[in-house]
């Protein structure tokens, strides 16, 4: 069984608030939601935010749209997310992170497919990347993120959740996902003002024609409409 633990806050310091502002009507966060239920591999989703007032927004809408959500410390985010993978546990753990409403649930499913194929501890697209930023995808087992939680000390490595798994090579079986086209450059993530209007032009474009649009629909889309693509380049 493999739960899917999505991680968000209100209190991002370049978009203050970023992970409730609206695509087509909807929370960002919910429509990443939306998006990450299609993945046939995750059996349950559930949001890590902290129990900081402010990010009530965030455990309200959890509540309107009949998500789980766990609420930790702000600060330690690695102990909020394995304090989440305890109150809702599973073998497979999926680390996604809230300011990515591009996020594609079929690599989604990839990733956690070719992670019990390798019968690794950590699984990803983010340490050798050829995927654009904001496809992010992370798969471990249970038991690699206790061990992480209870041997990790470095300030970044509790900021941060996954650090220690793939800073110790030597100790955990790590496998990389590549694809043959190398899109790294490309920013598909949501930091900036500019981000997020790149993000909004795609849904006006894509959503309505088909709401299961994939990184496929997104990547001809911004091949053939430039200024679009072009719109967060300066700040990426």
């Amino acid at each position: 069984m493999s739960v899917a633990i999505l991680q968000a806050r209100m209190s991002s310091r370049r978009l203050p608030g970023k992970v409730m502002a609206p695509i087509l009507g909807m929370p960002m966060l919910a429509r990443q939601i939306e998006r990450i239920g299609r993945a046939s591999r995750v059996q349950r989703l559930v949001v890590a935010t902290s129990d900081r007032p402010s990010d009530d927004p965030i455990a309200g809408l959890c509540e309107r749209i009949g998500v789980a959500c766990f609420r930790g410390s702000l600060e330690d985010v690695l102990g909020r997310f394995t304090a989440a993978v305890r109150a809702y546990p599973a073998d497979t753990v999926v680390r996604l992170t809230a300011d990515c409403p591009l996020t594609d649930w079929r690599l989604i499913d990839e990733c956690i497919a070719l992670h019990e194929r390798m019968n690794a501890d950590y699984t990803s697209n983010i340490i050798e990347r050829t995927y654009a930023d904001g496809l992010d995808v992370e798969v471990m087992k249970r038991a690699a993120i206790e061990a992480a939680d209870r041997e990790a000390s470095a300030q970044d490595e509790r900021e941060h959740v996954t650090p220690y798994l793939y800073r110790h090579p030597e100790r955990f079986r790590i496998v990389h996902m590549r694809q043959d086209a190398d899109e790294a450059a490309m920013r598909w993530t949501v930091d900036n003002e500019a981000d997020l209007d790149m993000t909004r032009a795609v849904y006006a474009a894509l959503h309505s024609k088909n709401p299961d649009f994939d990184r496929h629909d997104v990547l001809k889309f911004l091949q053939a409409n430039i200024r679009v693509a072009e719109m967060n380049h300066a700040l990426g």
